[in-house]
Parts: structure tokens; C-alpha cells; sequence
């Protein structure tokens, strides 16, 4: 079955960087869309970045040009690298694979961002 399994998450410093990752398995990798999704406290879970197949990417406003979403086929891992943190990027950050009208969702990673 699918399985989507984030790591990397933290607490770090306004202005500072953290690298996300997502290992997936139980599905063909490399021919789904992946994303990355966060939801702060009190909050709606809002989509960040995702990268096709074909590796084109889509960013979030919030988060262009601080965030890179990246993916490793041979790996079957996606990434978000997190530059220039803000206090707002604070939240629990989710993988995602949106497959054939099915959304599979990971545990969740906790990012928190300090002044």
C-alpha cells in the first residue's frame, strides 16, 4: 500500500534553512505528481510546492523564492528545501500524492520557526 514517510523537520531560526523529505513506496513513483501541503494552528491546510512527473514545480506565493521542491526517482523521495525561514512557516508540513482522484497523505513533520 501506499506509504509516504516525512523526516527532517525542526526548530530553527528566522532567517536559517531546513530540508524536508518524503520517502514513498507502495505505488510507481516517478510517474505521479508529489506535493508538499502545511497547515499552521487554527488554520486550513494549504498546498506549498508540487513537482510533476516531468519535473515542472508549482509554488505557493507565500513561499517562492525562499523554497525549492525537488524529487529523486531513483530514491523515490521528494524534497522541500526551506531557505529564509519566517515565523509564519511554522506548521506541521505533510507529503501528498494526489493519485486517480486519491489523496494519501504522510504522518506529518513539525517545522517551527523562532525569532
Amino acid at each position: 500500500q501506499v506509504q509516504l514517510v516525512e523526516s527532517g523537520g525542526g526548530l530553527v531560526q528566522a532567517g536559517g534553512s531546513l530540508r524536508l523529505s518524503c520517502a514513498a513506496s507502495g505505488f510507481v513513483f516517478s510517474i505521479y505528481t508529489m506535493a508538499w501541503y502545511r497547515q499552521a494552528p487554527r488554520k486550513q491546510r494549504e498546498l506549498v510546492a508540487l513537482i510533476t512527473s516531468g519535473g515542472r514545480t508549482h509554488y505557493a506565493d507565500s513561499v517562492k523564492g525562499r523554497f525549492t521542491i525537488s524529487r529523486d526517482n531513483v530514491k523515490n523521495t521528494v524534497f522541500l528545501q526551506m531557505n529564509s525561514l519566517k515565523l509564519e512557516d511554522t506548521a506541521v508540513y505533510y507529503c501528498n500524492l494526489p493519485q486517480n482522484g486519491v489523496n494519501y497523505w504522510g504522518q506529518g513533520t513539525q517545522v517551527t520557526v523562532s525569532s
